[in-house]
């Protein structure tokens, strides 16, 4: 003997959301349409089985309406707490009663919204082909970081760099000590050479290529985690870039929702556990999010009047050809760019954890934008990150329509799978659940910097932040009004100064501006920055110039044009000039794509014996 719920097996509706409750109670409730089973129950009539659903007990005992539902799910683990709420708390008993009769009364209308809403589909959500993806995409992420980086490391953070990693790492040693580690983790503590260095990337690459065939997920994204931090760590101010920590979090919040397996390969892994995938949302919305909140918090006219898309184009780092197109555009699609990116930063992150079609709209927005991005500026492998943690708001429903049909076959054996063990699932949570408790508090001192925390919350956050596991972030505060850019020219005679020319950014004026993501050019993205403020804030700058000045093959290397291929020059300087983009008709004429206006000196003519 089991209780029997019995339900209106004419109406869609009812047999839908009768479906969920039955994969909830599974056998322990029996679940018949009353048309087929009324003559079992003749103490029930036929107008009370048409006004409400009906529970009868192994006892005999009737309910009706709300509590005949929430008391079905009694016996769906985990789902006890809604009839305790219902018996138990004042009021909630009659809201119970309430909606349900709403509910009851407007089911037709109902119906169609839940169809809108959810889909036809009864079948739950399930993320096994959504995981796959993601962790694949994360994959060549992390491959195309490694490859990018390891180009660079010679003339960037090499013992001939422009700041070498062992200088980096024998400062922390002076300043902190036997503590020196926690304050900056990373494997060169023990071999900072270049070529150990040089080994790091290579490992990192390799362990990218074994994860994107699905071998051992977790213990591979251990070490691509720790190879990665390890690097960032080194590089200084190199390696600091947003997307460069948002990198390292996604990471670390995947080891909760990668499959606990050896072995995958092109087969499914079982639905993933339920708040690891929240930690993955719970990342894109506060990256998607902030992103809006900080352009409005700064109080910054531009962004406030709908302008800054009138400045982005031409200010931002590293432009590239549509660039120039993009900024010809007339001010009315300017201002209604901007605030259609507001719409999607600001509006549609809640959409987050709403009705799969309105989350799947959310992600086809976020990816929108994303790709929109990229087709207007060089940003490396950010927006492929970005679009990486929308795939996990995509459910199988909607993901098997695209995959071959191989990998939609396997579908009903891998639901439900092994991370439904009851220890994984404990672990799992607690875990989860301190990282969210991490990135609240950080996030809200963030915001609110006269919120004066627990000593020990302080220390955490502290001890944990080398680490770069939990983060905030918010591109673009500021928009930057116009275009300063750095030339660093070299001379012999201290009369005749020739130009370096660099690869991406800026430069001769004739020349397109180029496409290089996913690459990142961290020395033509760190001069931006530097142009930003004066030579006595970048003190990486100096070192620069210093080793033009020594003919450091391995920095002359990070530019496209060397002047004094025969030989270093007895002098160089830094002169800063304005760029700002031609118009269509100087472009026809001229073949110039940017115009130029001499500002002074940006660091004064140095050379090795005097400055």
């Amino acid at each position: 003997m089991k209780p029997v719920l019995l339900y209106d097996g004419d109406c869609g509706f009812c047999r839908r959301w009768i479906e969920s409750w039955r994969r909830a109670t599974g056998e322990r409730v029996e679940y018949a349409p009353y048309q087929e089973a009324a003559e079992r129950f003749p103490q029930i009539s036929q107008s009370e089985f048409t006004r409400e659903a009906k529970l009868v007990e192994a006892d005999g005992t009737v309910y009706g309406g709300a509590e005949a539902v929430l008391r079905a799910l009694i016996h769906a683990p985990g789902r006890a707490w809604a009839y305790w709420c219902y018996r138990r708390i004042p009021g909630f008993g009659l809201s119970s009663r309430i909606v349900y009769r709403f509910v009851a009364g407007h089911r037709r209308g109902l119906s169609h919204i839940t169809n809108w809403l959810w889909g036809r589909t009864s079948e739950p959500e399930t993320y096994c082909i959504s995981r796959q993806w993601f962790l694949r995409l994360l994959a060549v992420i992390y491959l195309i970081a490694f490859l990018s980086f390891r180009v660079q490391v010679p003339g960037l953070i090499g013992k001939n760099g422009i700041v070498p990693a062992v200088e980096t790492l024998a400062a922390y040693q002076k300043h902190f000590g036997d503590g020196a580690f926690w304050k900056l983790p990373t494997i060169a503590w023990w071999a900072s050479s270049d070529e150990a260095i040089l080994r790091m990337c290579d490992g990192g690459v390799v362990l990218s290529l074994l994860l994107l065939y699905g071998v051992a997920p977790i213990p591979i994204l251990v070490f691509l985690w720790a190879l990665y931090l390890s690097l960032v760590n080194v590089g200084g101010v190199f390696m600091h870039f947003q997307w460069d920590i948002l990198l390292l979090e996604t990471g670390f919040l995947a080891l909760f929702y990668a499959p606990l397996r050896l072995y995958t390969g092109r087969r499914l892994a079982g639905n993933p556990f339920g708040l690891s995938r929240l930690l993955m949302w719970w990342l894109l919305f506060r990256l998607m999010f902030r992103s809006g909140y900080v352009k409005l918090a700064g109080d910054n006219p531009t962004w406030e009047n709908l302008l800054a898309l009138t400045l982005h184009y031409e200010t931002q780092p590293l432009p590239i050809c549509t660039s120039w197109l993009a900024h010809q555009l007339p001010l009315w699609f300017h201002k209604a760019s901007c605030a259609i990116m507001f719409g999607i930063e600001l509006g549609l992150p809640f959409l987050i954890i709403a009705p799969r079609r309105l989350r799947h709209l959310a992600a086809g927005a976020f990816i929108f934008l994303m790709l929109l991005i990229a087709a207007t500026g060089n940003y490396n492998f950010f927006n492929l990150l970005t679009v990486a943690l929308c795939v996990t708001l995509l459910d199988d429903g909607f993901l098997a329509r695209l995959t071959i049909r191989r990998t939609r076959d396997q579908l009903p054996r891998v639901r439900g799978g092994p991370d439904r063990r009851p220890l994984t699932r404990i672990a799992l949570g607690c875990a989860a659940l301190a990282a969210l408790a991490m990135t609240a508090m950080d996030g809200y001192l963030s915001t609110y910097r006269e919120w004066n925390p627990p000593n020990w919350v302080r220390k955490v956050l502290v001890a944990v932040q080398p680490f770069h596991a939990f983060n905030q972030y918010g591109l673009f505060a500021r928009m930057t009004e116009s275009r300063p850019e750095i030339v660093i020219e070299g001379s012999r005679d201290g009369s005749t100064w020739l130009e370096y020319e660099f690869s991406w950014k800026p430069g001769d004026v004739k020349r397109p501006p180029g496409f290089v993501q996913p690459h990142q050019p961290r020395l033509d993205w760190q001069m931006w920055f530097a142009a930003l403020g004066t030579y006595q804030r970048n003190p990486w700058f100096g070192n620069l110039l210093r080793r033009i000045l020594e003919g450091r093959t391995e920095v002359l290397a990070l530019f496209e044009k060397n002047p004094f291929a025969e030989g270093p020059p007895r002098y160089v300087r830094a002169t800063l000039y304005r760029y700002y983009f031609t118009d269509a008709k100087t472009r026809r004429e001229t073949g110039a794509w940017w115009n130029r206006e001499r500002l002074g000196l940006y660091a004064k003519p140095m050379s090795l014996t005097r400055k």
